[in-house]
């Protein structure tokens, strides 16, 4: 069965960025995701993505066989808008997806014009470079419920053994006007709900429950000003309900921390950032 995974997708086009201050700030990430495909114990059939980019008043499906390529950031260079990442769709997936939300008493719909957004193709252009592994993207939905999300993460459950690697591709600190602040400061609120995620995440019996109230932790609502960066992590520990998680990734960027996990696969000390 495959595990699933919440990521941290950087900033923008940031790790196709030249060298310099904005490249390096997200090397720590870059590392990890490069060598991600690596701690996998077997190749996936094909890829689902939740991204912090995409809300609609239900959830969403893309269901073309060659998604295109939306450049949703502003401000960098004009060759990062030139990128290229030819992964093929998969609309038999994404009518799966359908098929498993509808089960569970959610209404969705399917996406045949939409592009992947940043939030896909930036960290799986670093992760699958060759782009060989269908891959479908599925939406948050407005609203941005702890609990819905968790129960469509529940719903997606099946896909794991299908093959299907589920990942959930945001930010555990998501605040643009502390990433910004001069001289990049250390941010104690935020230190403290990374601290708190990369605990609660450990506990598959006591996690679901603890993700609903995620605003009671200490330094929340100061690392996730607005919660879309932290929803798609709700879907895949839905989709690992009950399963104990592991810390894959921890570090900072601009100062700031970031953290990533696995859920149901355990991490080798030597996959630890």
């Amino acid at each position: 069965m495959q595990p699933t995974y919440f990521i941290n997708h950087g900033g923008g086009p940031c790790f196709f960025l030249e060298p310099g201050p904005m490249r390096a700030a997200w090397s720590e990430l870059e590392r990890y995701l490069r060598d991600f495909a690596g701690t996998l114990s077997e190749q996936p059939r094909a890829i689902l993505v939740v991204s912090g980019h995409w809300e609609e008043d239900r959830p969403t499906v893309n269901a073309g066989a060659a998604p295109p390529l939306l450049f949703d950031y502003g401000g960098f260079p004009d060759y990062t808008y030139q990128l290229t990442w030819p992964a093929p769709g998969s609309p038999t997936l994404a009518a799966r997806v359908r098929d498993l939300l509808g089960a569970a008493g959610i209404d969705s719909a399917a996406d045949t014009t939409r592009g992947w957004d940043h939030g896909v193709f930036v960290p799986m252009k670093v992760m699958f470079p060759a782009a060989e592994i269908p891959v479908v993207q599925l939406s948050l939905q407005h609203g941005l419920e702890p609990a819905a999300h968790l129960a469509m993460g529940r719903a997606l459950k099946p896909l794991r053994g299908e093959g299907v690697l589920i990942v959930g591709s945001g930010q555990t600190y998501h605040n643009m006007r502390g990433f910004m602040a001069r001289g990049h400061p250390v941010d104690l609120a935020a230190e403290a709900f990374d601290d708190w995620l990369r605990q609660t995440m450990l506990d598959g019996a006591t996690r679901d429950r603890a993700l609903i109230d995620w605003e009671k932790a200490p330094g929340a609502r100061q690392a996730q000003p607005h919660e879309d960066h932290l929803l798609p992590l709700m879907v895949v520990a839905g989709a690992a309900s009950g399963e104990p998680g592991q810390v894959a990734f921890h570090g900072h960027a601009l100062g700031k921390p970031i953290s990533g996990f696995r859920f149901n696969q355990p991490v080798s000390q030597g996959d630890l950032q």
